[in-house]
């Protein structure tokens, strides 16, 4: 086992309610071993390791790493800096015309005299760690790269559980606490919750799940017109999942007729093939990151479902709310520092072990917790909607007056 004489962190992506806390727990981890370690956080993930800008971990900051647990976002900063785009680094003035990103990226670390490289991320993040790791092994650079797994959508193969995704859900129902109070402010109110989730419906879900926690801890006063009915999930859209848009607008228009309002839980992701189908046959331009996504905010997913729903069931007024900004930026609930701690911990321990790789619970491998091979790191897992809890919510909203949600196909 070899000490590493100097570690480096970045955080990349999008936000989510870990990163402060992951980026605290690695510095304490490496503080309690070993003091002596140097530590730098590159500023602004990959951009900042293309152009050697780093923070030091000051004995200072060493001894108030864990204010970081009580913060949401990033301190160091993020970017979405996908280093095999060599075109939209050049673009950005990350390298100049015919210089290699990977290169650059693995010459700063020489020069920065990193032995340990900590990308927290998500499924981008860690494959572009991947591919970084991959030309470190190649061409002998003799360094450590090992991941976190940062996203709220909790969708990357083959880990069981992102760090920030329980606090994402629990934050986002909060935010719909406050939102749904709107469905009194006008008669026949439509009001759309759009949850993050590009291509996995698990946040969607595990909100919904969440908020009607909520409301099992309220007390109602039907006699005044306070009833469960008008904050009840009537609907939940998510990408895995048949949507019968005639078929579900019958049944939304019940509710309404029922309830006088109408909440719709819907991930970003679900309906974008429909919309961008529909911006290419208009002739309209797709906006696309630099790693080929669609820019779900651009393309806006929740107005979509709005409109497609608000003459069918007869909506006076339709509100679309984004509960996305609000929870991503969330500091870590109690359950995501037990998680973010376990992993950080086991991150040092591989450094010194000079083990490459994303730290999580390996579904593949009966959930053991430890460095799972970059190769074996993709986006993109599909929520599993025939999970119990899942079921259990379809089940629960079904219950209510007037109330049924899509069901899967």
């Amino acid at each position: 086992m070899k000490t590493p004489k100097k570690v480096a962190i970045l955080t990349a992506g999008g936000l989510a309610p870990c990163l402060n806390s992951a980026i605290g727990s690695l510095i304490e981890r490496y503080t309690e071993i070993d003091p002596s370690i140097d530590i730098i956080c590159y500023r602004s993930g990959y951009k900042g390791l293309l152009l050697g800008d780093s923070y030091p971990v000051t004995p200072e900051v060493r001894q108030k790493a864990g204010l970081l647990h009580k913060f949401g976002g990033s301190v160091i900063g993020n970017s979405r800096v996908k280093l095999t785009n060599v075109a939209d680094c050049v673009k950005r003035g990350l390298v100049k015309d015919g210089e290699d990103p990977q290169k650059k990226a693995a010459d700063q670390l020489v020069k920065d005299n990193v032995d340990v490289l900590h990308t927290i991320g998500g499924d981008d993040t860690n494959t572009a760690a991947a591919d970084l790791a991959a030309f470190l092994a190649d061409n002998d650079y003799g360094l450590t790269v090992i991941g976190l797994p940062k996203t709220v959508d909790n969708d990357v193969i083959p880990i069981k559980q992102s760090l920030g995704a329980w606090t994402a859900a629990e934050q986002g129902a909060h935010y719909f606490k406050n939102v749904v109070a709107e469905n009194n402010s006008n008669p026949r109110m439509l009001i759309v919750h759009e949850v993050m989730g590009r291509s996995c419906g698990w946040l969607t879900a595990a909100t919904a799940v969440e908020y009607r926690k909520l409301l099992d801890q309220m007390d109602w006063l039907p006699e005044l017109g306070l009833t469960r009915d008008s904050y009840e999930v009537h609907g939940v859209f998510v990408p895995e999942m048949e949507i019968d848009l005639a078929a579900e607008a019958k049944r939304l228009r019940s509710v309404m007729d029922n309830v006088d309002c109408v909440n719709i839980f819907v991930s970003e992701g679900a309906g974008v093939e429909s919309i961008v189908a529909e911006m290419q046959a208009r002739g309209e331009e797709v906006p696309r990151d630099a790693f080929g996504h669609v820019k779900l905010d651009a393309v806006n997913p929740g107005k979509w479902f709005g409109e497609q729903f608000a003459e069918m069931i007869g909506a006076e007024k339709t509100l679309i709310q984004k509960s996305g900004y609000f929870s991503r930026a969330a500091a870590s609930n109690v359950d995501d520092i037990r998680i973010i701690k376990s992993c950080a911990d086991l991150a040092v321990e591989c450094a010194f072990r000079g083990d490459s790789g994303v730290i999580g619970h390996d579904e593949e491998q009966n959930n053991v917790l430890r460095a799972i091979e970059f190769p074996r790191i993709k986006g993109g897992k599909p929520f599993d909607i025939d999970v119990d809890w899942f079921e259990i919510l379809l089940s629960s909203i079904a219950q209510h007056k007037g109330n049924k949600v899509a069901v899967a196909h």
